[in-house]
């Protein structure tokens, strides 16, 4: 989020209504905007390639596959995501920005080789079992390293602060997908799902290229120090689970769907539950919206208090020091609290609109019954990520991997249980796991404020001490021989 607030602050500084819905606008744009060019771009494609009138086997075969490749390139990224995150903002503040290509090569050799590791052996299932035509396959399984790079890139585009330039490499890719997959189609005579897989990975394929090519004008010098990268993953490994059990913990709930009554096989490989699907999409962009909320605020507000309060550390009085930090966690409780106040009624706005609306569109049935509960669930996850993210500002890593395992471990036994009762209580799961993760967050965040002082001036971690540590023989008590009126070195009389 660093550098965000620096433009938000240019824009709300003009204290009008125009500068707020702009202010919105544009965190909307740097925040969910990729997201939803995608799924414009499948909508627009298939409404034009007549998609209908594509028999239903190829029809499922194509969402599942573009399901498959959404959820595990996003599984695939995470373990790697944050820690180097954390990496290059330390490149970034020691200026030495030679060190980020090593850190860019190292995490894309592993990150691809993990996301072969989960591709190549389903989709030599799919092809031997599923008995799937091999260039669709091959096809599927481009879409998904495609993708894998697309994620994995966008870590250093946003670090650069180039978040318009991610939306606008989406944009203009996602056009170019649904143009040739129009020409695949009524042109060369394609198979019109089939058209607009390979388009998709193409347009994939085309934004990774654009983001990479972006990466490197920015850092032209390669200083080779690919072992310190390998040093700092390993020194921040807990960092690695903190992100993977989170993006994990919001698919888990499906997968144990995935395995009960609603489950849905297609060619013996891709595993789905559509009703729960649907309706945990449904749920997901109802509160998506907290997520802008929160970067705005904290943008805005949060940051200011907590630099001030630092600014204090290091050259104020103790009093002065104490009440920095009474103010620091007085806004962090309120741009919580804002969070859920503000997504709490746009929450119930569009819930209200759903449930009247989506009906006359053909959603209706369990899908419907199931929604009202994810839509909690969610919306007490995204406050729960918002508190994650403190815990990432007070460098509380133990707080947010105990915060995301709790979170973790709760939705899935949640889900198991739920899944045994009503369909209207399928969301417990979901509920249930969130809840328990946001009040481990909270306490730990409450927690962290009657220890903060402790946690800046007496770290465990040497690398974060504000005072260089040094490992010598204790200096002597005698600092002054009143026989003698001299002072003595306390250094000359170690014990």
């Amino acid at each position: 989020m660093a550098g965000i607030g620096v433009k938000l602050n240019r824009i709300y500084r003009k204290r009008s209504l125009t500068a707020r819905l702009y202010g919105f606008a544009y965190s909307t744009v740097i925040t969910i905007a990729p997201m939803f060019v995608v799924i414009g771009a499948v909508l627009t494609a298939e409404i034009l390639l007549k998609f209908p009138l594509a028999s239903y086997m190829r029809r499922e075969l194509f969402a599942d596959t573009l399901l498959y490749t959404f959820i595990f390139s996003l599984l695939t990224v995470s373990p790697l995501n944050a820690v180097l995150s954390k990496y290059v903002s330390d490149i970034f503040f020691e200026e030495k920005f030679e060190d980020v290509m090593p850190c860019f090569y190292v995490g894309l050799a592993m990150t691809v080789a993990l996301g072969s590791l989960l591709g190549i052996p389903f989709c030599v299932h799919e092809y031997l079992v599923g008995e799937v035509a091999i260039y669709y396959v091959f096809t599927g399984y481009w879409s998904y390293m495609s993708l894998v790079l697309v994620f994995y890139s966008m870590i250093y585009m946003s670090i650069i602060k180039n978040y318009g330039k991610i939306s606008f490499f989406f944009i203009i890719s996602m056009l170019f997908s649904v143009l040739l997959s129009l020409l695949l189609h009524y042109i060369v005579g394609v198979e019109p799902t089939y058209a607009l897989l390979f388009s998709m990975a193409a347009g994939f394929t085309m934004i990774a290229t654009l983001e990479y090519s972006q990466i490197r004008s920015y850092f032209r010098m390669n200083s080779g120090e690919y072992k310190a990268v390998l040093k700092k993953i390993k020194h921040y490994w807990k960092m690695i689970f903190i992100n993977f059990l989170y993006t994990l913990g919001l698919y888990i709930h499906n997968f144990v769907f995935w395995t009960g009554e609603l489950q849905n096989v297609l060619v013996k490989s891709f595993v789905t539950a559509q009703p729960y699907d649907m309706a945990t999409c449904l749920a997901m962009f109802t509160n998506i919206s907290a997520t802008i909320i929160f970067i705005t605020n904290v943008e805005l507000h949060f940051r200011d208090r907590y630099r001030h309060y630092f600014e204090m550390v290091l050259g104020g009085r103790g009093h002065d020091i104490d009440n920095s930090r009474d103010r620091l966690f007085r806004q962090m409780g309120e741009e919580i609290f804002t969070v859920i106040r503000l997504q709490f009624i746009i929450s119930v706005v569009v819930f209200l609109l759903c449930m009247v609306l989506l009906p006359l569109f053909g959603f209706a049935g369990i899908i419907m019954l199931i929604y009202p509960g994810l839509c909690v669930g969610y919306f007490i996850l995204f406050v729960m990520y918002s508190e994650i993210l403190f815990l990432y500002y007070f460098n509380d890593l133990n707080g947010a991997l105990f915060t995301t395992a709790i979170f973790c471990l709760g939705t899935f036994v949640g889900s198991v249980i739920s899944s045994h009762l009503p369909e209207y209580w399928y969301g417990l799961g979901l509920i249930l796991g969130a809840f328990a993760g946001f009040t481990t967050a909270y306490t730990r965040l409450q927690w962290i404020e009657i220890h903060l002082n402790e946690m800046v001036f007496c770290p465990k971690d040497a690398e974060h001490d504000l005072v260089e540590r040094d490992m010598r023989p204790r200096p002597g008590a005698v600092v002054y021989d009143r026989s003698h009126s001299t002072w003595v070195d306390p250094e000359e009389t170690e014990e």
